[in-house]
């Protein structure tokens, strides 16, 4: 990965006065090459939350979509049954399908959810996933990935008991599996909430999190090993000048191929804004020269196919419990000349989403790109 071009990292999204979510937090995001999807969240404040026309206050049971052609925000009219356990919850994108697994409503720690919820981004409908086994406890604040088909959850919390379970969902035959590591008792990592995960086909890593008095170091990573069934625990290398990252829970990360970027978060006393990387072959750690616009916990992120990151709400001032709605951009890696060329082109032509398919094949648009201005 390249050095962040510092002169184009993270603008400040201007909504072009559409509709935009209001600010919230615990909400989870994920992407594709053409849109932001924003799911769920919570907000306190009843005037921000919509009053009395929002009739899931605090929560929000909505899906939004942030088209990166145009730059606007979408609410996304679905079908089928939206999950009603709208903070804190995980969600991946496999394909064109946004799996979304536990959460909690209201209050916090007393309607979680186990339950794993499909909605296909490009049909607009949500389906429950009819699961066989021994479903993983009704959690939130887990985290999750899907490897070589099969889906895995590890941590979270019922809102009193920490976790420091690994289960896995075969989405082909639907069956869950609770894992048992080869490990002693003693070598698992500490239950946890609110923490990441990355993986690169044979591990898993743990990164941070905490439960509600502490958040974990980043000195050492917990991996568990897909192969040989067992956790591992893994010493990382410093920055030379500034050490390691601080310790830190709700925080988001994203990867991009072999590099795992860490933004935000909580330690307890201070909110994060510092961006981060690790390198899953040396385990060496990078402190990139951009920061968050303004430090936020319990935001969200993701990244796009090519390499460039969103980030979205979070909880931003401690005292006032205040939340924001923001949308910030950087690139992770140093943008292809296509992409630098399609930003380029939007910029300057700002209408061409209003051409036909027919009159943008004419002026010499892939289809692909097309696709990605509808």
């Amino acid at each position: 990965g390249g050095q962040v071009n510092k002169d184009n990292v993270s603008g400040s999204i201007p909504n072009n006065g559409h509709c935009a979510p209001p600010a919230r937090s615990g909400h989870r995001c994920v992407a594709d090459n053409a849109n932001l999807y924003v799911f769920g969240g919570y907000n306190p404040d009843f005037e921000e939350a919509g009053g009395s026309e929002n009739e899931d206050y605090p929560l929000f049971r909505e899906l939004w979509r942030f088209h990166f052609a145009t730059a606007t925000w979408q609410l996304v009219h679905t079908e089928g049954y939206m999950p009603t356990e709208l903070a804190s919850m995980s969600a991946v994108l496999h394909g064109n399908n946004l799996l979304v697994f536990g959460g909690t409503g209201i209050p916090f720690g007393e309607s979680n959810g186990n339950d794993v919820h499909v909605c296909n981004v490009h049909y607009k409908r949500w389906k429950l996933l009819n699961c066989r086994g021994k479903k993983p406890n009704r959690i939130y604040g887990q985290a999750m990935a899907i490897i070589n088909g099969y889906l895995y959850v590890f941590g979270g919390t019922t809102g009193y008991v920490y976790s420091t379970d690994l289960h896995r969902l075969d989405l082909t035959t639907r069956e869950w599996t609770h894992l048992k590591p080869n490990n002693p008792p003693t070598d698992l990592p500490e239950e946890r909430y609110r923490h990441e995960v990355a993986h690169d086909g044979q591990r898993i890593y743990i990164l941070g999190g905490g439960t509600s008095w502490t958040s974990y170091p980043l000195d050492k990573i917990h991996a568990y090993n897909l192969e040989t069934n067992s956790w591992e625990e893994i010493i990382t290398k410093p920055h030379e000048k500034i050490g390691y990252p601080a310790a830190r829970r709700c925080h988001s990360c994203v990867q991009v191929r072999q590099e795992v970027f860490l933004c935000g978060g909580y330690n307890g006393e201070l909110i994060l804004a510092d961006l981060w990387k690790i390198n899953l072959q040396t385990f060496q750690w990078t402190k990139l020269p951009t920061v968050m616009p303004e430090p936020a916990y319990f935001h969200c992120a993701a990244v796009t196919p090519a390499g460039c990151m969103y980030v979205h709400g979070g909880v931003v001032n401690m005292s006032e419990n205040r939340r924001t709605g923001s949308l910030y951009k950087v690139w992770l890696v140093v943008p292809s000349l296509l992409e630098l060329t399609w930003e380029r082109l939007l910029k300057a032509f700002p209408r061409l989403a209003q051409l036909s398919s027919l009159q943008l094949l004419s002026l010499g648009l892939t289809h692909t790109l097309i696709q990605r201005l509808k």
